[in-house]
């Protein structure tokens, strides 16, 4: 396993029309979208919560001008762009519940505030073939991204070329030693400083994270992004690398890159109480937004 980072990265050139898609990205909306959902919305102990976050989501994608679905026994929220192309779609994908007793800002309306604010900009310039995936359940053992993968194998209808997953993208610290890693991962060039967004791929998304790096070093001036990157299968040996819903993208072949502010190892407010939405980094999540949206267009 190794780290490389955007700041080591030789950008791709700069074009212009994305540029000005990326100015578009609306920390207000982030903000607006993360206070719709900062409520207790597990599936089974905030049941009726659950199913209010499923439509309040379902109400707003419709008003983005998109067409969303209901996939699977556990209410997947799924929507594309450019149906009617021939061609793979990119997905970008989080999960919308939270585990019991706390608000979920950052675990994981964050990551659903930037999937739909990407949405609202790929629908407004038509960019794509892209699919924007909520899933439910992750915190219950990622059923809701197993159900989603376990789908695409048994039809044609949905090609995916790549997967990028958000896990808690919203939380910043800048003070020297704010930044932890898990016990016992092997990784070299690891920074101490809990400003950047991380990236995690492997054998199969390793590409992709370079190429993610090269557009944060060309569109991003901050924050700093840091891929992980792991080879020869070596995510089966470390369970902190399987831990969202990439995992069941990896397990499949599909390739996959997880973004993360890297959740209870920065954010002292992982799965408690007090993950609300005034400790997020709103400008933080925007860059979040608009390396992803550089890779869509």
């Amino acid at each position: 396993m190794k780290v490389a980072h955007s700041r080591n990265s030789t950008p791709v050139a700069r074009d212009a029309r994305i540029a000005e898609i990326l100015r578009e990205v609306s920390p207000a909306n982030l903000r607006s979208l993360v206070e719709m959902l900062a409520f207790p919305r597990h599936y089974t102990r905030n049941r009726d919560a659950n199913r209010k976050a499923r439509d309040l989501l379902l109400k707003h994608a419709r008003h983005l001008g998109c067409a969303p679905s209901l996939q699977g026994r556990f209410d997947n929220i799924v929507m594309t762009t450019d149906a009617s192309a021939d061609e793979p779609y990119i997905l970008l994908g989080a999960h919308y519940d939270s585990v019991p007793g706390t608000p979920g800002a950052d675990d994981n309306a964050s990551a659903v505030a930037v999937c739909l604010e990407c949405a609202r900009l790929i629908e407004k310039y038509k960019l794509g073939p892209a699919m924007i995936v909520l899933f439910n359940r992750e915190e219950d053992g990622l059923i809701g991204s197993r159900e989603f993968v376990a789908q695409l194998a048994r039809q044609s209808e949905w090609s995916i070329e790549e997967a990028h997953i958000f896990e808690m993208v919203g939380y910043r610290d800048r003070a020297p030693g704010s930044q932890t890693m898990p016990a016992g991962l092997p990784v070299l060039g690891a920074r101490d400083v809990g400003d950047f967004l991380a990236l995690l791929a492997n054998r199969h998304s390793n590409a992709i994270a370079e190429a993610l790096l090269k557009l944060a070093a060309c569109y991003i001036a901050e924050p700093p992004v840091a891929a992980l990157k792991v080879y020869l299968g070596l995510e089966r040996a470390f369970g902190h690398l399987n831990r969202s819903d990439h995992a069941p993208f990896w397990e499949a072949g599909i390739p996959s890159v997880m973004w993360t502010d890297t959740s209870e190892f920065r954010n002292p407010n992982y799965h408690l109480a007090s993950d609300t939405p005034d400790t997020l980094d709103y400008e933080f999540m925007a860059e979040v937004a608009r390396l992803a949206l550089a890779r869509v267009a």
